[in-house]
């Protein structure tokens, strides 16, 4: 059984084009479950019509009084779900008709696969194309896509999320080992993070669905321009150093109380990405006092294998505390 969790919150423009999209796959789904986070438009009353007096797929509805945000919400919509395999769905985009069936194929020919992801393909509020992709827009390496599909996905996670939850699927066991979600962590990062250190994740190249682009976004995708990132370097790093330290230790302290488990190789990156991540937030507030802590913790290769390598290192050197 396939459970789809869509979450939605003043999504009324786009949702009759995304739901349309699931029920006009060559797999329909058997359930869908929608969490709906505090909406003030006509998102509830506009699902409620395309589906009509229709009996299948299952349909369950929750509204929110007061909005939970992003992550709580999906962790909501997924723990209603009944399904074997749960696939996440955001309320803006269109699936490509073959999605599920694609995507159905590989778990059936797989049984130890816990989560599969795909590429989309970025389109502008209008649902035309933006001649890119979203591997393409996450400067997806030849070197990351061959990680993830040799089954060492987790050393690419403990760098960078690549995992898009609008594109993934998953599989209820999944769920359980990572439920609670931790606050410091987005839902689809976590659940990838998961799959990755306990079992097995794999990304469909091909671009699944169209991907949309426009100015509410919960969460969406900028690729690295030039002026992005010099005005990332004038923005104080207290912040995201601070939560890249949370989520280490909240990796760690599941990982300890979860019992997982892990590759010894796997363990011992956990506890150096926590290392990691703890001498990069404790970094002085003067720049010239940066200078000899930076260099030697690059000088033990943890900056590439924990981080985005020079990019993080000009980051730490640079930007005010």
């Amino acid at each position: 059984m396939v459970s789809v969790a869509l979450c939605t919150h003043n999504g009324a423009e786009f949702l009759g084009a995304q739901l349309h999209s699931i029920l006009n796959q060559t797999r329909v789904p058997d359930e869908i479950v929608i969490s709906d986070d505090a909406s003030t438009d006509a998102t509830l009353s506009l699902a409620l019509e395309i589906f009509g007096d229709r009996t299948a797929p299952a349909l369950t509805v929750m509204q929110n009084s007061t909005a939970l945000g992003v992550t709580a919400n999906f962790a909501q919509a997924l723990a209603a779900c009944s399904g074997d395999l749960l696939a996440l769905c955001d309320q803006d985009d269109v699936w490509s008709p073959v999605k599920m069936e694609q995507m159905l194929a590989e778990f059936a020919g797989r049984p130890g696969l816990l989560l599969l992801h795909s590429d989309a393909r970025l389109v502008g509020q209008d649902g035309e194309p933006m001649g890119a992709t979203l591997f393409g827009a996450l400067s997806l390496s030849a070197e990351e896509k061959r990680s993830v599909h040799q089954g060492i996905a987790f050393s690419v996670l403990l760098r960078r999320n690549i995992v898009t939850g609008a594109t993934a699927m998953l599989r209820r066991e999944l769920l359980e080992r990572a439920e609670p979600f931790p606050a410091s962590w987005v839902h689809d990062e976590w659940l990838a993070m998961i799959a990755a250190a306990t079992g097995e994740m794999d990304m469909l190249e091909a671009p699944l669905i169209d991907y949309r682009q426009h100015g509410r976004n919960e969460i969406g995708v900028s690729s690295l321009t030039l002026r992005i990132g010099i005005n990332r370097l004038r923005v104080s790093r207290a912040d995201r150093n601070a939560r890249l330290l949370n989520r280490a230790q909240s990796l760690a302290d599941r990982v300890e109380s979860s019992g997982f488990a892990l590759t010894e190789s796997d363990a011992q990156a956990i506890e150096e990405k926590l290392c990691h991540e703890r001498i990069r937030s404790g970094l002085p507030a003067s720049r010239a006092r940066r200078l000899r802590p930076v260099v030697a913790e690059w000088s033990t290769g943890r900056y590439a294998r924990y981080g985005l390598g020079l990019q993080d290192i000009v980051r730490d050197l640079t930007q005010p505390a």
